[in-house]
């Protein structure tokens, strides 16, 4: 899965990786370990606008929901079941690209996961890189505050992550840089599944 990821960059840095500029510059914080727990706001590219980087809270609000608690549940989409699933099967045609420069994920060393090492994670070829997205609108009933808030695509571990994320073998999908315009413009999800991947580092912290 993928809960913790980081963008540390610098706006220019970002934009001049996405020819986008940022819609609200002054909003942006640059974060070590972004835990998705948090359902902070991260730089985000959507299908509408290419051109520009908003920033979305990570945790998918469906728009039918009647509260916000699902958050919790919707940080990653299994790419396997995104289309069935009804958290998701609405947002399969909002496309988006989550930006980040690494993430994170934890080696259990025992059967249990008592003993665990952590693992930042980077491709090969991007200093900054994009994770398949997802995204949703969603109006809040009650205070009529309008959401955005997205959810990362994971699939099947490659070799190196089946290594790493030992427990459950799961990875998000981190999009090549010439298949960003094809997801973002619908490319059926079936195209991104493992073994579709990207060169992957990682380093013991």
């Amino acid at each position: 899965m993928c809960y913790r990821t980081q963008m540390n960059k610098t706006i220019s840095e970002i934009e001049k990786a996405f020819n986008a500029k940022f819609t609200e510059p002054e909003s942006y914080v640059p974060l070590d370990e972004i835990n998705g727990f948090t359902f902070i706001k991260t730089p985000v590219i959507t299908d509408e606008s290419r051109g520009e980087i908003d920033l979305y809270h990570w945790g998918l609000i469906p728009f039918w929901a009647k509260e916000d608690s699902i958050k919790k549940n919707t940080l990653n989409a299994r790419i396997e079941t995104v289309t069935d699933k009804p958290a998701f099967r609405n947002s399969v045609e909002n496309r988006c690209l989550v930006l980040a420069n690494g993430y994170y994920e934890w080696q259990w060393l025992d059967e249990k996961g008592k003993q665990k090492q952590k693992f930042f994670i980077t491709p090969r070829d991007q200093e900054i890189f994009a994770f398949a997205g997802i995204y949703s609108s969603w109006k809040n009933p009650d205070t009529g505050e309008l959401i955005n808030s997205y959810s990362i695509i994971t699939t099947e571990a490659n070799e190196l992550m089946s290594e790493i994320h030992n427990n459950k073998k799961r990875m998000p999908v981190v999009l090549r840089q010439e298949d960003r315009n094809h997801w973002l413009s619908g490319k059926d999800v079936t195209n991104f599944a493992f073994p579709y991947e990207v060169a992957l580092q990682a380093k013991a912290v």
